[in-house]
């Protein structure tokens, strides 16, 4: 599990894709100071989310947490309301690895071939070739799948190592430390600097979420009460460490910034990798390593998109739920929940197609998304530790009286980022640099409301656990 949650963060060859977007708003002042900002935002929220993990391990993750901790009489449309956000959230997760993937395909046959016409239908085609890649290895190769994920995480360490000691060796120059700690950095057309700076935390936001991807598995695991905490807070740290030691490294090393901004390529990071070894052999074998991360990635984030779709279909919270819920008897897997998921991931790569800033508008999604589905269960338990603390009865893992505290820190930072993250990137605002991550969000909540009066209403009771396939409970209230 620990290996799943590390090779689908996969922190710091996130930040290769997602450099581009905190260069431009607030340059490396907006990374580093963003990056420490996000790290102990999300240790806390993490923490807090760890919490109810340990007394209700469920499938269901953030939406069941809700149900059983918020007041009986807003639990059940509360509840919804988080499945829908956590389901929504994941799906969107999901898309952003192989959409790299994909997309850093293009650029690097730019910075080999520099006749190549960059047309973003290529990088939508090339983005639907690594999720069906995982699809085959969630359906076909389940057997082999937790070999995958060992193998993803020695890789996602070792080839760290490999680039970040390539960078630091062969760099021709080293940026100074004022560089790095206080360049500040405008290309977005916002008159507030602080605004940008504010947007340019979608960087470090991004690739530290995706942590829950071992409560969404937990009913797959045999002490979830134990692991899972282990497995949030374990990955988170060692992604962190790494994330942030590679991001130094490529800010001292990378040469001029308006090369790496202005690149070609379309990814900064290329520019930078050719800039520091100056060869094209050389920076496309490390550009080569994240494109395979990223692909290897995408096979744990459709399987723990999945796994939320069919925990919420299997509590006839989502449409078609008898159909989806089906779990394959041969395999022990929700087969139709994982083709749906891949097909839905497909359709999101349409927004390439449609608007340039499209990989900003699947980041913001991810982030905004899942943030909002870890708010939600943070303030029923922050709520239920002040006014009912008796009422809690803990698992193994709890924060004691570090817990009020740390709830009101993940509350203010998740709120925070759920606000800036639906900016605009640039302005001024036209249709193809819009974010659509709000209208998206706008809609599937609005599809979420609408569903809920429909059916929701009268035939959602509560979300149910399964522990290795045998069903436990209901809504219970802790």
């Amino acid at each position: 599990m620990l290996a799943a949650c590390v090779s689908l963060m996969a922190t710091w060859e996130a930040f290769c894709s997602t450099m581009a977007a905190g260069l431009l708003s607030g340059g490396p002042v907006s990374l580093v100071y963003g990056f420490i900002l996000a790290f102990a935002g999300t240790i806390a929220t993490a923490l807090s989310l760890s919490e109810a993990a340990s007394m209700i391990p469920s499938a269901g993750g953030q939406y069941h947490y809700v149900a059983e901790l918020s007041p009986p009489s807003i639990a059940r449309p509360l509840s919804w309301a988080a499945g829908w956000l956590t389901m929504f959230g994941w799906q969107s997760v999901a898309a952003s690895a192989p959409f790299l993937a994909g997309t850093m395909i293009q650029g690097l046959i730019v910075l080999n071939n520099p006749t190549y016409i960059y047309k973003r239908w290529h990088g939508t085609l090339l983005y639907w070739a690594v999720l069906l890649l995982a699809l085959v290895f969630n359906v076909l190769g389940i057997r082999i799948l937790p070999h995958v994920e060992n193998a993803s995480m020695v890789l996602h360490v070792v080839l760290f190592f490999i680039l970040l000691i390539a960078i630091v060796a062969l760099s021709p120059t080293k940026n100074s430390a004022s560089f790095v700690f206080t360049d500040f950095e405008n290309e977005t057309g916002w008159t507030s600097n602080g605004v940008t700076w504010c947007i340019g935390m979608l960087s470090s936001s991004y690739v530290l979420v995706g942590y829950d991807a071992a409560t969404h598995l937990s009913e797959e695991m045999s002490n979830p009460a134990v692991g899972v905490p282990r497995a949030m807070i374990g990955s988170l740290l060692l992604n962190g460490i790494l994330g942030f030691s590679f991001l130094l490294a490529v800010l001292f090393c990378m040469g001029d910034i308006a090369s790496a901004i202005g690149t070609a390529t379309g990814f900064p990071i290329i520019q930078i990798f050719y800039t520091v070894t100056g060869s094209l052999g050389a920076a496309s074998a490390m550009t080569t390593a994240v494109i395979l991360m990223a692909s290897l990635a995408t096979i744990p984030l459709v399987a723990s998109a999945a796994r939320t779709l069919w925990a919420l279909a299997r509590d006839s919270a989502f449409p078609f739920s008898r159909w989806l819920s089906h779990v394959d008897e041969k395999r022990g897997i929700p087969t139709r929940a994982i083709w749906v998921t891949t097909l839905f991931l497909m359709l999101l790569g349409l927004l390439n197609i449609a608007a340039t800033t499209a990989f900003n508008a699947i980041l913001s999604l991810a982030v905004v998304g899942l943030y909002l589905s870890y708010l939600l269960p943070v303030v029923v338990i922050l709520w239920r530790r002040i006014k009912k603390p008796k009422s809690l009865r803990w698992g193994p893992f709890e924060l004691g009286r570090w817990g009020i505290m740390l709830n009101i820190v993940s509350i203010i930072y998740t709120v925070f980022c759920c606000v800036f993250l639906g900016f605009p990137p640039y302005q001024p605002v036209t249709a193809q640099n819009f974010n659509y991550a709000s209208v998206v969000l706008g809609g599937v909540l609005a599809l979420s409301a609408a569903y809920w009066f429909i059916r929701g209403r009268k035939g959602y009771t509560g979300p149910a656990i399964e522990i290795l396939g045998r069903t436990v409970s209901n809504i219970s209230h802790v």
